[in-house]
């Protein structure tokens, strides 16, 4: 789905020489991504694996002409990145950090609604279009170019779906983590339209989790809009009511915030819903014919 990332993106990474930024860093050069240089502020100047560093994302984007940004900066600073970065002209955000707090995400994605860039994240696993680039933790080996969208709150569950549609050799377009928190950049809804619309995808993987309702507006929008199958999978069927499950978007607040009550939705909006993660693989081979 090259209307986000392709081989010709080119990447610029945000906390570049920290820990975690050089691991990552490597790992998408390794893969193939154009990666074109990074950020760490007081370090300009310096090179980092063979790259650039930059002190301020704006003077990266002049140096390199980087459209792509990926942040692996602390949670106290994460948010004023991802605004760096919007102001500076990159189209394409990724936000890796976790536990940047609510109202941070409120402000950013408040702001950036008028400018022209898209974000992916908080808390996310990032986005790969296998074969071509990959902007994130992901791990590259066990995804396959082909026509399979997925879309996931999970990371780990993003993982296990692409796994099973590679071993059965249908592969994937584009794979989007959107984040398991409660405020992100790009919904559920946002990445289902823009799949729909993409004419390497044939079928869309939604993998959703309780709390909130970003898998029943997909799923409507779908009811209403959808050309392409969709088959979907909620996480947390056994959570208690009121008890947070890992992400921070991930409680029940009210009766259609439950499993049970988004599979429901999802299936008489004609979603093809499974019970099991085990079974998404298999499922989306089925409907596929293949």
């Amino acid at each position: 789905m090259s209307i986000l990332l392709n081989k010709n993106s080119r990447v610029l990474v945000q906390g570049f020489t920290g820990s975690e930024g050089t691991f990552h860093a490597t790992q998408m050069i390794e893969y193939g991504t154009k990666v074109v240089g990074g950020v760490t502020p007081g370090k300009g100047g310096q090179q980092h694996l063979g790259l650039p560093v930059f002190n301020t994302v704006r003077e990266a984007v002049k140096e390199t002409s980087a459209d792509v940004s990926v942040i692996f900066v602390p949670p106290a600073f994460a948010a004023d990145a991802t605004l760096e970065a919007a102001n500076a002209g990159i189209k394409l955000i990724v936000t890796i950090t976790e536990g940047i707090p609510v109202s941070d995400m409120v402000r950013v994605k408040d702001y950036i609604r008028s400018l022209d860039c898209r974000l992916i994240g908080p808390n996310c696993p990032g986005i790969i279009t296998p074969g071509e680039a990959k902007v994130g933790i992901m791990p590259g080996f066990i995804h396959k170019k082909g026509t399979i969208g997925i879309i996931s709150r999970s990371g780990t569950l993003t993982y296990e779906a692409v796994d099973q549609v590679t071993r059965l050799g249908m592969g994937q377009s584009t794979c989007i983590g959107i984040g398991g928190d409660p405020v992100v950049g790009t919904t559920t809804l946002d990445a289902v339209k823009l799949m729909m619309n993409d004419p390497e995808t044939e079928a869309i993987v939604i993998i959703g989790e309780i709390g909130g309702n970003m898998e029943t507006e997909a799923a409507e929008w779908v009811r209403d809009n959808g050309t392409k199958p969709v088959i979907g999978f909620i996480a947390g069927q056994t959570a208690p009511k009121g008890r947070r499950m890992g992400h921070a978007g991930a409680i029940i607040g009210g009766k259609n915030d439950t499993a049970a009550a988004k599979m429901k939705i999802m299936a008489d909006c004609g979603i093809h819903v499974v019970e099991s993660p085990a079974d998404i693989g298999i499922t989306v081979k089925q409907v596929m014919g293949k």
